[in-house]
């Protein structure tokens, strides 16, 4: 049996929602094999991040060797990286493998807020723009790397996610998931056009870990063989399921995690 392989490059989350082993979840949901390197360890729950350690920059590097050098990789999804080092790192790997599907979710705060890249590092994420075939971020996110204000309409959300293509990225889909209004509108934007995907909006506080899963779904589904379009549009229902589901199990006392599982139990 063939199956598909997407590589996570990204942080790990002890309490299981978010990061690598969000990352891991999603691959398996959707039916890809997930290999991993990790950047950092968080020791975090679902009420906040209490400590980071970083992974030196040259065993962050020996992972992703080893990977390439016996794996065939079908897409890359790189999430938080906490570092300036860390980014080079990963920015001279994919400089040396040369792999297809890169989904870079620029990753810079936890959804309890603890900051999870330091501000000497933004330059270095942001010079990974130009290495990444899609890039995910949120409102947030996408102000900040800009040193922009945040986007409060879909015409500047278009605007921004324009600006960032200018940093030689494929695609930007810009996340609406923390605006406001009935629906949350992601907008997929390339240089010949947009795309728009819409889901209502669920009220629950579970939602620990979409980020991640998103650009994990996105990634899978390249993996696959899927469109980029494609791809998001299967990313954002398995997303919205999987917050919708998100209240049927009860992880923790704080934000709990989205349910990645929803379809067998």
């Amino acid at each position: 049996m063939t199956i598909q392989i997407a590589l996570t490059i990204a942080g790990s989350d002890s309490s299981g929602g978010a990061g690598i082993q969000a990352d891991l979840k999603t691959f398996a949901a959707l039916g890809v094999y997930g290999a991993s390197a990790i950047t950092a360890l968080t020791a975090q729950n679902t009420k906040g991040v209490t400590a980071i350690h970083d992974v030196p920059a040259d065993f962050i590097a020996a992972q992703i060797d080893a990977v390439f050098a016996d794996l065939d990789v079908g897409a890359v999804k790189i999430g938080m990286l906490g570092n300036a080092a860390a980014a080079g790192a990963v920015a001279a790997s994919l400089d040396r493998h040369r792999p297809r599907n890169v989904v870079l979710d620029p990753v810079m705060v936890a959804s309890t807020g603890a900051d999870l890249l330091r501000a000497d590092a933004m330059d270095a994420l942001r010079s990974l723009l130009s290495r990444a075939d899609v890039v995910t971020p949120n409102l947030f996110e996408a102000a900040t790397l800009l040193d922009a204000p945040l986007a409060r309409d879909e015409a500047t959300m278009l605007a921004q996610a324009q600006k960032l293509l200018a940093f030689g990225a494929g695609a930007v889909l810009i996340k609406g998931g923390h605006g406001g209004g009935p629906d949350s509108v992601d907008l997929l934007v390339e240089a010949d056009g947009c795309a728009r995907f819409t889901a209502p909006r669920i009220a629950t506080k579970n939602t620990h870990g979409t980020g991640c899963t998103l650009a994990a779904a996105v990634a899978a589904g390249l993996a696959k063989g899927l469109s980029l379009n494609a791809a998001v549009r299967e990313a954002k229902a398995y997303v919205s399921a999987a917050i919708a589901a998100a209240d049927r199990v009860k992880i923790g006392a704080g934000n709990g995690p989205v349910h990645h599982f929803h379809k067998w139990w």
